[in-house]
This record gives structure tokens, C-alpha cells and sequence, in this order.
């Protein structure tokens, strides 16, 4: 894998592959010193030019757990605030001795451009481009589904299990590589938000699409996951508009109550609590949301080890 762009470009072969190294790699937290030599020497860019804290801090705990060298970049206060392109950045960061480069970008296609472009030799891995893909949000979801029901047997490749994701499908680049890289593995996948939040191909993905969240929990889940609503994203619109979300489509106490009683909520974050979850869910028993931000390292780490290894 010399790049990794998106889930459209994952295969079941090399998902379950990233996954079982994952797998093996969360063993290191708990050694008294967790580190490897595994990347030693190499250095990992993130090169951020979109906000972002849970992705950015998990490559760089990723990276120096494996014991490479981390750089991190952020556009505000950098040459990109004065113009400069995302092609010339990249060389720039390339120049200084950057081995792989983790972008972030508000324009969809960035990373994949970069890769492409010829302009770097490097892998890029991509860590969210507009509303467009997350490949290792999904990578991360789909390791915290395969711990959480490991004594079932779809556990290795998630087959048949039924996960609904909730929210603002149309802005969510996690939807997309969710609904790509779960269905890959084997589940089936219901997309539920208001009409004015679907994407327009949405009925083109390989997943139901469903406008009324209390059917999509008819359909008893083994995991419901809610996406942030991106306020960032959205055109203004009536401020009554949101309380007629939270109505709709907020995983309040009495809709959790109604999952089956091994189903798992997850969330990306950060969580909007009141909005899209209460908190009273958020900080349930069935809420997986730290395992997935302790998941996120080690199949961070499993990326950086993949494409490191792939360099011809």
C-alpha cells in the first residue's frame, strides 16, 4: 500500500490485514515503555491545514510509539495564510527530510492530488478531505467493532453485523468511508438523517437510507453511530431547524433504552452533547467512544507501518 487515500481503495484482504497489525500493536500500551524500533529514523509530517486535535494527536502518539521522528504543521501562522500552495508546503516538508506525510484539507481530493501529483515521493496518508473520506476514522471504527463482539463469530470480518449511522450524512466524510469500509468487511449499514442532511447519491451507496431515526433503530442494531453535526459546513439556516434535529434525530436516554441490550453507541467526536447524543448515553456502558480513541492510535500505528513498508 504506498498510499492510503481512501476506503474505496481498500480491499478486504488488505483491511483485515491492517486490522490484525492494529490488533497486535495495541499490545504495546500496556508495556512499561511503549515503544518500538519499528520506524526509527523515519519522520512523519502531519500536515494539518484544517483544525483538528483527536486525528493530529493520534498520528503523533502513533509515530512515536513506533519510534519515528514527528513534525507537525498548521496553517495558521504559516506560509499558506500568505497563499502558499498545498503542492509547495508539501515540498517544502518533503526538503526538510519528511518521510511520510498525514494531510488534513478542507478541499476534497487534496490528499489524493498531492499523491498523485508527482510533486512528493512520499506515502500520504489522508486525514480528511472536505466532506469527501477519513480513511482511518473507519479503519479505527471498524477495530473497535471487531474487539467489542470478538467472541461472536463475525468478529474477524464483521459480517453481518448491522450498524446505523446517525446524523449529518451529507457533511460527513466519516460516513463515507464507513459505509465503504464496513460493507467491504462484510456488514450491512443504514444511514439515517433528515432529507435535508442526505447526500443527493446517497442512493447509490451500498447502505439503506432511511429519514426517520426511530425506524433505523427498528431495525436493531448492533451499533448505532452518531456524527457530529458540522454547523461549519451548512449554509445558515432557521435556528429552529436545530431544535427540530435534536427531536428527531438525538440519541436521547428513551431511544437508547430500545437498542437490543448488547448494541454499542459509537461517535468520532467531538461530541455535541445535548444535540446529537445526550450525555447521559455519551457516558454509558455501551458507549465505545474511548475505545475508539485508543483503537485510533493503534490502527494509526498499523497505517504508518503499511505504507512505510510499501515504498516501491
Amino acid at each position: 500500500m504506498k498510499h492510503l487515500l481512501s476506503t474505496r481503495d481498500v480491499d478486504r484482504e488488505q483491511a483485515l490485514r491492517l486490522l490484525d497489525t492494529a490488533l497486535e500493536f495495541s499490545e504495546v500500551a500496556a508495556r512499561s515503555v511503549p515503544k518500538l524500533p519499528t520506524l526509527r529514523g523515519v519522520t512523519m509530517v502531519n500536515l494539518f491545514l484544517e483544525d483538528s486535535t483527536r486525528t493530529r494527536l493520534s498520528f503523533e502518539a502513533a509515530a512515536k510509539r513506533l519510534s519515528a521522528d514527528v513534525m507537525t504543521f498548521q496553517a495558521q501562522g504559516s506560509s499558506v495564510s500568505k497563499g502558499e500552495s498545498l503542492q509547495d508546503t508539501a515540498q517544502t516538508v518533503e526538503a526538510m527530510g519528511a518521510d511520510i506525510m498525514v494531510v488534513r484539507h478542507s478541499t476534497v481530493g487534496a490528499a489524493r492530488d498531492l499523491a498523485h501529483s508527482g510533486a512528493v515521493a512520499t506515502p500520504v496518508i489522508n486525514a480528511g478531505d472536505g466532506v469527501n473520506e477519513h480513511p482511518t476514522q473507519a479503519l479505527l471504527d471498524a477495530a473497535t467493532l471487531r474487539s467489542t463482539f470478538w467472541d461472536s463469530p463475525r468478529a474477524r470480518d464483521l459480517s453481518g453485523l448491522r450498524v446505523v449511522i446517525v446524523g449529518d450524512i451529507a457533511h460527513s466524510r466519516v460516513a463515507r468511508s464507513n459505509v465503504s469500509l464496513l460493507t467491504t468487511l462484510g456488514a450491512e449499514v443504514t444511514v439515517a438523517g433528515p432529507a435535508g442532511l442526505m447526500p443527493e447519491d446517497v442512493s447509490s451507496w451500498p447502505a439503506t437510507a432511511i429519514t426517520d431515526f426511530d425506524d433505523a433503530l427498528g431495525t436493531d442494531p448492533d451499533a448505532v453511530m452518531m456524527l457530529r453535526v458540522q454547523k461549519e459546513r451548512m449554509a445558515p439556516g432557521n435556528p429552529g431547524e436545530l431544535d427540530d434535529y435534536i427531536e428527531g434525530f438525538c440519541l436521547t436516554e428513551e431511544r437508547a433504552d430500545r437498542l437490543p441490550a448488547d448494541s454499542v453507541v459509537m461517535h468520532p467526536g467531538p461530541m455535541n452533547r445535548g444535540v446529537e447524543i445526550a450525555s447521559a448515553v455519551a457516558d454509558s456502558d455501551r458507549s465505545v467512544v474511548l475505545d475508539q480513541v485508543r483503537n485510533g492510535v493503534s490502527v494509526r500505528m498499523a497505517v504508518l507501518y503499511e505504507v512505510w513498508g510499501d515504498r516501491s
